[in-house]
C-alpha cells in the first residue's frame, strides 16, 4: 500500500483534522489525525492492518510470538494487525501512570513486535518498550499505521511504519502567530483514566 492510498483512507474517513491540537505528547500542531474515525469502518482498518502485516513481514523479524500495543490507541490496530499475522494480540495499559501488561501473562524471551496508531515522538512506545523488556520479551520492533515524525522518533526499537506523513509540531511556548490566534483541543487520549 502506497503513501497515498494510506493517506486517502484517511481522508476519505474524515480522520485529518486541522485546527489547533494539542498532541498526546504535550506539542501543538494545525493538523490532527483522528484515527478513530478510521477505525469505526472495518473495512478501511482491515485494508490499512493488512498492509502493515504484510511491511512486517517484508522488515524479516524472524519469528514473532506476540502483537502487543499500549491501550487505548493501539487496541485497534494491534487486534487486526496480529490477525493478519496469525498470532495473538494482548495489549499494556497505565497502571499507576505506567504501562504495565496487567491481563496477560508472557513468558520470558517472548519476541514481540508493538503496533501503535500514529507514532509523534515515539513516548508511547518507548514506554511499552521498557514495560516489556522489564519482563525479559525480546521486541523486535514497533510498527505504526503512520509516522508523523518521518523517521525523526525514537520509539526504542526499529520502526516500520505504512506511511510518514510529518505535519509540523510545535512547543507550547514556541507557536506561529496563526496557530496561537486559534484556541487549543486536545482530542487525543493520554491522560485519561
Amino acid at each position: 500500500m502506497t503513501r497515498e492510498e494510506v493517506l486517502s483512507i484517511f481522508r476519505e474517513a474524515g480522520a485529518i483534522l486541522e485546527g489547533h491540537f494539542i498532541l498526546s505528547s504535550g506539542l501543538r500542531s494545525p493538523v490532527f489525525v483522528q484515527k478513530a474515525r478510521v477505525f469505526m469502518y472495518p473495512d478501511k482498518t482491515e485494508r490499512l492492518c493488512r498492509a502493515l502485516a504484510e511491511r512486517i513481514r517484508a522488515a524479516d523479524l524472524g519469528d514473532i510470538d506476540y502483537v502487543i500495543s499500549p491501550a487505548l490507541g493501539g487496541l485497534i490496530p494491534g487486534y487486526e494487525t496480529a490477525r493478519h499475522l496469525g498470532i495473538p494480540a494482548m495489549w499494556v495499559e497505565r497502571e499507576d501512570g505506567r504501562f504495565r501488561l496487567r491481563r496477560f501473562e508472557m513468558e520470558k524471551g517472548a519476541r514481540v513486535v508493538i503496533v501503535e496508531d500514529i507514532v509523534t515522538t515515539g513516548l508511547s512506545s518507548r514506554e511499552t518498550v521498557n514495560a516489556l523488556k522489564e519482563l525479559g520479551a525480546r521486541v523486535l520492533g514497533v510498527a505504526c499505521l503512520i509516522d508523523r515524525s518521518a523517521g525523526e522518533a525514537d520509539p526504542g526499537a526499529p520502526l516500520i511504519s505504512l506511511c510518514d506523513f510529518k505535519v509540523p509540531a510545535y512547543s507550547p511556548d514556541d507557536l506561529p502567530p496563526e496557530l496561537a490566534a486559534i484556541p487549543a483541543v486536545k482530542p487525543g487520549s493520554r491522560g485519561l483514566t
